[in-house]
């Protein structure tokens, strides 16, 4: 067995034409290249295999089982590449042993966008492979053998004698004519057994096989209850003109729109009017194959309002994939997009690898989150795989945010994208008023170690006597960030034992679940933990710990202001979707007073009663050795600024800073994302970024 010479298909730019690639081609010769799910990087991307008789027809894009190495131990990977004529470089073919997935094989344009993917992010085309295929669907987590019933038709010469209930019953079968759930089927026609069922069985007028299906208790419709009523509210004029620019283009194939829209200007309303109106533009042709949309949000499990609007809208039409579903509800809804039975994909990172059988529209939402970056092999970005997927299908892609990334918003200024602006919230809302806070002059003015400033404080009490609600971000969690030894002249600091970054001390707050008694010490990067050293190993002093946190927030917050109801998000306390929805669902409630978080908590809230946000230290990443610091910053402040003032109230923002001069924190404050824009970018062109 050798490895076949095909290379990877070479990067290419977003602003070039659509590739072509061919589809998927039966393998009805016999021999295949299989790209294996491991870290195994063969020339070409895989290993050539034969193909024996009862496998005859595999086709480029389905998952095979593959003998490998001298023991031939058997592993999975992907059909790559399909040949008629054996390669001569290859002295004995080995059989490909079975097929291990036996649902369709994956769109022509995915197994395109895999070699792309493997040789611009230099990973092995087989774990990139592994990467779009959900583990639950590979397992087949939820999957079970289940009877199916379908009609017979009555001969002309039938003598049978029905009951009317067994009429009923073979009447709706013939109807609906295909492979019905006998328990769906009795509901159907009334009846309250299955036992008029068995008897037609019985009399040979339905008949029954077993067939795999995919059980799952994920009920969609639930999600209703957490949208704003499907109102459809009429369009402002910017609104109105970005639907229809983007809405003529549906037809145009490729090409990249960048709906730069401030917070709280009905950016998703924008989305939804362009979805309908592609689903429109089906049915009016009758097309065969309704065209797909994949809808990527940044973290799905905190945007519950707008999965709930889409279902609110489209119904049943909908899927959703994000890592909150259990494994077997992910196998449920990637069965069911694979299979043609939805349309519109909702999800996070990975959706973007929905296997759609035809793309029509991918719209990325909050397009500047560094969430859409994967940290592990394929270390892909989903909003450049998103436009590069489109490249591919020759549809178009809509970027949306109210601070798009500095590369997409170059982009859009120099033509390469279609610019579409949003300058104004929507009726009733105004943006909020925002102040700064020079921490270095409170910390003279006033004595002590305090983490809010006496204007935020005053504030926070304000608003909860007026009724509000109230946000406070700090982008860091645990309770402190350093543990060091107090001597200076000492200099030691704790720090993790496998990758050297400095440990971060969390203590344990209201019985929180996971932590001892005297709290823990974690790495942030490798996630590793240890108990809290009480005395300095070089020189024998008490350690010191210092920095800040959000629990020693929480815990300042719960002393100072008792009567507040509050809650905190962030990586501690969410810990699975359930957690996310309970605290969502009590803030939307006004059950909660005080919501405080990281960065989660910066996008996809909305809350009309949120009156007042304040930003603990808007410095956490704002010196950091990256060439992107400013512009996190800007984006970090300007997102979570925008969870105000979305009802009657406008809202007041307090970003507190020791660095109040700073071009990011001063344009963000003054809401100004294209000053800040011009001047980023020109300070990059300076030094070559």
């Amino acid at each position: 067995m050798g490895p076949t010479a095909r290379p990877y298909s070479r990067p290419v730019t977003h602003d070039g034409a659509p590739s072509l690639f061919s589809a998927n081609k039966p393998a009805s010769a016999g021999f295949v290249t299989v790209a294996l799910e491991r870290s195994i990087d063969a020339a070409g991307g895989g290993f050539s295999y034969s193909v024996p008789a009862a496998l005859a027809g595999l086709a480029v894009g389905q998952r095979v089982t593959v003998p490998l190495g001298r023991g031939n131990k058997p592993v999975s990977g992907w059909v790559v590449d399909a040949s008629d004529t054996p390669d001569p470089a290859v002295k004995r073919y080995k059989p490909v042993l079975a097929l291990s997935d036996d649902g369709p094989p994956l769109p022509d344009e995915l197994v395109t966008l895999a070699r792309w993917i493997a040789g611009y992010y230099c990973c092995p085309l087989g774990m990139v492979f592994g990467t779009m295929m959900p583990a639950a669907v590979k397992r087949a987590t939820g999957r079970r053998m289940r009877e199916r019933v379908r009609a017979v038709a009555l001969g002309d010469d039938a003598a049978l004698k029905l009951s009317p209930l067994q009429s009923g019953l073979h009447a709706a079968a013939l109807a609906d004519g295909g492979w019905l759930d006998p328990r769906d089927l009795a509901d159907r026609a009334g009846a309250k057994t299955q036992g008029p069922i068995k008897q037609l069985l019985a009399k040979g007028l339905l008949e029954s096989k077993r067939v795999a299906v995919v059980e799952s208790d994920l009920d969609l419709r639930a999600q209703k209850e957490a949208a704003h009523a499907d109102t459809r509210p009429p369009l402002m004029d910017s609104q109105r003109a970005a639907v229809d620019a983007v809405t003529a283009k549906l037809d145009a194939g490729f090409g990249v729109h960048l709906l730069h829209g401030i917070t709280g200007s009905g950016k998703t309303e924008v989305y939804l009017r362009v979805i309908a109106a592609l689903a429109e533009a089906d049915e009016a042709t009758a097309a065969a194959e309704p065209a797909g949309v994949i809808v990527l949000v940044p973290e799905i499990a905190l945007t519950p309002q707008t999965v709930g609007r889409f279902i609110a809208r489209f119904g049943e039409t909908v899927a959703v994939l994000h890592s909150g579903l259990t494994a077997a509800q992910r196998n449920a809804q990637w069965g069911r997009i694979r299979a043609g039975g939805a349309r519109i994909v909702v999800g996070a990172r990975s959706a973007v690898f929905a296997p759609l059988p035809k793309v029509g529209l991918i719209v990325v939402d909050e397009e500047h989150e560094g969430s859409y970056k994967q940290d592990q092999l394929p270390r892909y970005h989903a909003r450049d795989v998103a436009v590069r997927r489109a490249q591919l299908v020759g549809c178009p892609v809509l970027l949306g945010s109210a601070t798009p990334s500095l590369e997409s918003f170059a982009h859009a200024t120099a033509g390469r994208y279609a610019l579409h602006r949003l300058p104004d919230r929507v009726p009733g809302a105004r943006l909020p008023e925002v102040e700064v806070v020079d921490l270095q002059r409170e910390r003279q003015e006033r004595k002590g170690v305090h983490l809010l400033s006496r204007r935020l404080e005053a504030l926070i009490a304000s608003n909860h006597a007026a009724g509000g609600q109230a946000v406070l971000l700090l982008n860091r969690r645990g309770y402190a960030n350093y543990i060091a030894c107090p001597d200076h002249r000492c200099g030691w600091m704790m720090r993790c034992h496998h990758c050297d970054v400095t440990m971060v001390y969390h203590r344990r707050l209201h019985g929180e679940r996971g932590l001892p008694a005297g709290g823990v010490v974690r790495c942030h990067h490798c996630q590793a933990e240890q108990m809290l050293e009480r005395v300095c190993p070089e020189s024998g002093h008490n350690t010191t710990i210092f920095g800040l946190g959000t629990q020693r927030v929480e815990e300042e917050i719960a002393r100072k202001f008792p009567q507040l109801k509050l809650a905190r998000m962030d990586a501690d306390t969410m810990r699975s979707a359930a957690d996310y929805r309970r605290v969502l669902d009590a803030f939307g409630a006004g059950e909660t007073d005080l919501l405080l978080g990281t960065q989660m908590i910066a996008k996809g809230l909305d809350v009309e009663n949120v009156r007042l946000v304040g930003v603990v230290s808007a410095d956490t990443a704002l010196n950091l050795p990256d060439f992107r610091a400013s512009e996190r910053t800007f984006q970090l402040i300007a997102q979570v600024a925008g969870r105000a003032g979305r009802g009657r109230h406008r809202g007041r923002v307090v970003v507190q800073t020791f660095s109040p001069d700073d071009p990011a924190i001063t344009r963000a404050a003054a809401h100004d994302f294209e000053g800040f824009a011009a001047a980023e970018m020109e300070s990059r062109a300076g030094v070559g970024l």
